[in-house]
C-alpha cells in the first residue's frame, strides 16, 4: 500500500511542479499589441441581480476601445436587473447599449438569450461574459488582439474571486489555488479545447459555422462547447493575460456546496475522462494518506510544493490579494474538493439560478426546468 501511494503522492507532486512552471512562464507571456480595432458587440445574458451588479456592468461600458456596444439580454420582462441596466444606458449614452427582452423555452434559457443577442449584434467580434464578471478597463483591447491570429478561434481569461465570510473566502481560495493551476496545466495535458465563462471573445462568423447558439442550446456546459466545437474547425482556444474578477455569492456552506457540486456534475458529464483523474492532482490528499502512513519524509515535500504552487498562480498569475492572508484554507480547500469530487461521481441534477436541472450523459438538460425551493449561481 505504501508504494501505491508514493506513486500517487509522485504523480501529485509532478502535476505541482507543473503547475509553479506553468505560472512562472505565464508571467512572462503578454497579449499582443493590436494593430486592428474591429467592431465588438458584448453579450451580456443576465438573469436576476448578482451583488455589485452595477459596479460589473459599468466597468463594461469604461473600455478604453474605439467601437463597441453592450448587449444585455433577459428572458422575463420583470427581471430585478432591468433597472439598473437602465440606469447604466443612461450613464453612458455615448456608448450603444440595448436591452433585448427574450422570452426563450431552450432547455439552457442562457444560451437561448444569447442566441437573440447574437443574432442581434452589429460587429464581426462577440465577447461573451457571465454577468457577475468585472473587467479591466484595457479588457477588449487585450482580448480582441488576440484574435488578429487566424489561427485563434476563441480567446478566454482566467478569473479571480471575492467573497465575505468563510465559506465564500474557502471556495475564492480554491479558484486562485486549485482551479487556476489545473487550468494553466491543462494544455501540457493535450486539453486545450474549453473555454471559460468569464470571457469568450470570438468571431461570429466562427459561431455561425458550427451552427450558432441554437446548437448548443442543449447543453448545461455551453461555454466548453462552444470552444471545445470551434476547435474542431481548426482553430485554438487561447488564454489571455487578461485576468477577470467575479463576486461569490455563497453566504454559507449549502450555498457553497451546491455551487461546487453544479460544477463537479457538469465537468463529469463534459468530460468523464479528466474528472476521473482530478485526485491525482490533489496533493494534501496523498501527502495526508503518505503521513497516516508514516511516511512523513514524502508527505511534508508534496505539501509544500503543493502550496508553493497555489501561491505562485494566486499571486503572480491572478494578482490575487487574498491568496496570502488565506493560505492555511488551501489544505482544507483540497480536502473538501475529494468530498465534492466524491458526490459529484453520482447524481445528474443540478441546481442554477434556482432551476432544477437534469443532465444526461452527455452534458444536455432533458427536462425542462421547473423551479427549485433554493437559490444557487
Amino acid at each position: 500500500m505504501i508504494y501505491l501511494l508514493l506513486i500517487l503522492g509522485a504523480a501529485a507532486f509532478v502535476f505541482q511542479l507543473l503547475a509553479l512552471a506553468a505560472a512562472l512562464w505565464r508571467l512572462r507571456v503578454r497579449d499582443p499589441e493590436p494593430s486592428y480595432f474591429p467592431g465588438v458587440s458584448i453579450l451580456k445574458p443576465v438573469r436576476g441581480l448578482d451583488p455589485d451588479f452595477y459596479e460589473f456592468i459599468r466597468s463594461h461600458a469604461e473600455q478604453d476601445y474605439p467601437r463597441f456596444e453592450i448587449l444585455f439580454g433577459v428572458s422575463h420582462p420583470d427581471d430585478p436587473a432591468i433597472p439598473e441596466i437602465e440606469r447604466l444606458a443612461a450613464e453612458y449614452p455615448h456608448i450603444p447599449i440595448r436591452l433585448i427582452v427574450a422570452p426563450t423555452d431552450a432547455a439552457n434559457p442562457k444560451v437561448g438569450v444569447l442566441e437573440e443577442l447574437a443574432a442581434a449584434a452589429a460587429y464581426p467580434i462577440l465577447v461573451v461574459n457571465d454577468s457577475d464578471i468585472r473587467v479591466p478597463e484595457d479588457y477588449l483591447r487585450r482580448v480582441v488582439s488576440r484574435l488578429e491570429d487566424p489561427c485563434c478561434g476563441v480567446v478566454t481569461c482566467l478569473y479571480r474571486a471575492c467573497a465575505s465570510g468563510l465559506p465564500g473566502r474557502l471556495e475564492a481560495i480554491g479558484i486562485a489555488t486549485d482551479f487556476a493551476p489545473g487550468v494553466l496545466v491543462a494544455p501540457l495535458a493535450g486539453i486545450s479545447e474549453f473555454a471559460l465563462g468569464s470571457t469568450m471573445a470570438f468571431r461570429a462568423a466562427d459561431l455561425k459555422a458550427i451552427g450558432g447558439y441554437g446548437a448548443l442550446s442543449d447543453y448545461i456546459a455551453d461555454d466548453y462547447q462552444l470552444g471545445r466545437r470551434i476547435s474542431e474547425l481548426g482553430k485554438r482556444v487561447m488564454l489571455s493575460r487578461c485576468v477577470v474578477e467575479t463576486s461569490l455569492p455563497g453566504r454559507t456552506w449549502g450555498d457553497v456546496w451546491r455551487h461546487q457540486l453544479r460544477w463537479a456534475r457538469t465537468i463529469r458529464v463534459s468530460r468523464g475522462g479528466g474528472y476521473a483523474g482530478m485526485p491525482l492532482a490533489n496533493a494534501t490528499l496523498w501527502a495526508v494518506l503518505l503521513a497516516a502512513a508514516g511516511a512523513w519524509w514524502a508527505a511534508l515535500p508534496l505539501l509544500a510544493v503543493r502550496m508553493a504552487a497555489g501561491i505562485a498562480v494566486g499571486t503572480l498569475v491572478l494578482e490575487d490579494r487574498r491568496v496570502i492572508p488565506d493560505f492555511y484554507l488551501m489544505p482544507v480547500r483540497d480536502l473538501a474538493g475529494v468530498a465534492v469530487w466524491a458526490a459529484g461521481l453520482f447524481g445528474s441534477t443540478v441546481v442554477w439560478r434556482g432551476d432544477r436541472l437534469k443532465l444526461d450523459r452527455e452534458g444536455r438538460i432533458r427536462r425542462a426546468p421547473a423551479r427549485a425551493a433554493v437559490h444557487a449561481t
